[in-house]
């Protein structure tokens, strides 16, 4: 047996001891790891310097670097992330139906944990924290598989939750680390179809196309983000310059961030050229059609790649577009089912570009950047699926639980032949 193969078996054999724990328990193990976060914030910063150092040797810059930076301020956000969780509803034997059939059997739904979760994921070693405590929240294990680049982090992270762990008497397999980074483990983790239960890729488009071409085990991706604003002929052009520089430049490295700009003809010369001068201000460049260009001078010409790139730089795709049909026609081809906004005073417009899109996330007049499990009220989130599964959109712990029906009787029998007769 492989040592990848053992540390999957560990995990599904720690999974009933985390199913078992009742919501206080749980409550009290996820603030007593937030707590232990803290209290090894020095070891925790020492080791995500020496991964920064090493990434920085290897040329890795920009967006990648950014979301492998920890700092004191970081560290404390995933902490109280951890608190947040901790105090969300139990989705665990939650009823979601309840209904008495004509026989008299009582039929629930209930919510129950999914078992045992595999994390694979790139450069956020937060993710690390993140996902076992939305994974233990929802009574379920999990293997967590950073990248190379995290490594060192991951592991001062998963240090201090095995703490906790220890200090409630569980094992800490429930929260297993693969240090082992080859691709052939990962390949062999994809394929336990015996021991996992759902994997979730989380990170840069090969990573996700590497996990769902080798894996036998169920996936749901949370694939690349080309988020999309329109900024409507109807629009308040204040409100839709505001909802720009925050969705591209307030942290242009993550997966919510603008990517594409989309303004109707009848207002493009009155907010392309504002809308430029505001983000070239803040060292954005523009990349466009020919009518974007002819307003937005500095702009580059735009290639078929960059409608469909997710940059996660100070770079902005920009077209003009006719009507708000060639905007939801632009998104339908370019864009990833991620998030898409819509700048309008016009309801009506508003709702047909809602009801037209099929996309995870679809934000009116509010900014991209809320397309995000702790503003939509999930705590930390473990990613935002656009995989049209049992869950779709940012995922909480309600996400990573399934329901199951649960049937209560006073002893009904389908057919009256029962008990010998005939």
């Amino acid at each position: 047996m492989s040592d990848i193969h053992s540390l999957a078996l560990a995990c599904r054999d720690a999974a009933p001891r985390i199913a078992s724990l009742d919501t206080a328990g749980k409550r009290q193990l996820l603030n007593d790891m937030a707590a232990a976060l803290e209290r090894h914030v020095e070891a925790i910063l020492a080791a995500n310097a020496r991964d920064m150092q090493l990434a920085a040797d290897k040329g890795v810059q920009g967006a990648m670097l950014d979301r492998l930076r920890l700092d004191a301020a970081r560290v404390s956000g995933v902490a109280q992330a951890l608190r947040q969780v901790a105090e969300l509803p139990d989705p665990v034997g939650v009823v979601t139906r309840r209904e008495t059939m004509p026989n008299g059997i009582a039929v629930e739904r209930v919510r129950i944990p999914l078992g045992v979760v595999a994390m694979i994921y790139e450069a956020r070693p937060n993710v690390t924290a993140d996902a076992a405590a939305l994974c233990l929240k929802a009574g379920n294990a999990v293997i967590l598989r950073g990248g190379s680049e995290a490594i060192h982090s991951n592991t001062a992270i998963a240090a201090a939750l095995h703490e906790a762990l220890r200090a409630h008497g569980l094992p800490e397999a429930a929260v297993t680390l693969v240090e082992d980074l080859r691709r052939e483990s990962m390949v062999e983790l994809l394929q336990l179809t015996d021991v996992i239960d759902l994997a979730i890729p989380r990170g840069g488009e090969g990573l996700i196309r590497f996990v769902t071409e080798h894996a036998r085990v169920p996936v749901i991706k949370h694939y690349k983000g080309v988020c999309h604003l329109y900024v409507d002929r109807e629009a308040d052009l204040a409100l839709a310059l505001n909802l720009l520089i925050d969705g591209k430049t307030s942290r242009p490295g993550v997966c919510n961030a603008l990517e594409t700009l989309l303004v109707h003809q009848d207002v493009a010369a009155d907010f392309l050229p504002q809308a430029a001068q505001a983000l070239l201000a803040r060292g954005v460049e523009w990349r466009g059609d020919e009518r974007t260009r002819a307003l937005v001078p500095q702009a580059k010409a735009a290639s078929e790649d960059d409608y469909a790139a997710e940059f996660l730089d100070l770079i902005l795709a920009a077209r003009v577009v006719a009507d708000m049909d060639a905007a939801i026609a632009h998104i339908r081809r370019y864009g990833s089912d991620h998030t898409e906004v819509i700048a309008t005073r016009d309801a009506a417009a508003a709702q047909r570009f809602v009801q037209s899109l099929r996309s995870a996330v679809v934000m009116v007049n509010a900014s991209s950047r809320f397309s995000d499990g702790g503003e939509l009220g999930l705590g930390a989130e473990i990613g935002i699926s656009t995989t049209r599964l049992h869950a779709y959109g940012p995922m909480g712990a309600e996400s990573l639980t399934i329901e199951r029906y649960v049937v209560r009787g006073e002893g009904q029998v389908r057919h009256a032949t029962s008990l010998g007769q005939q």
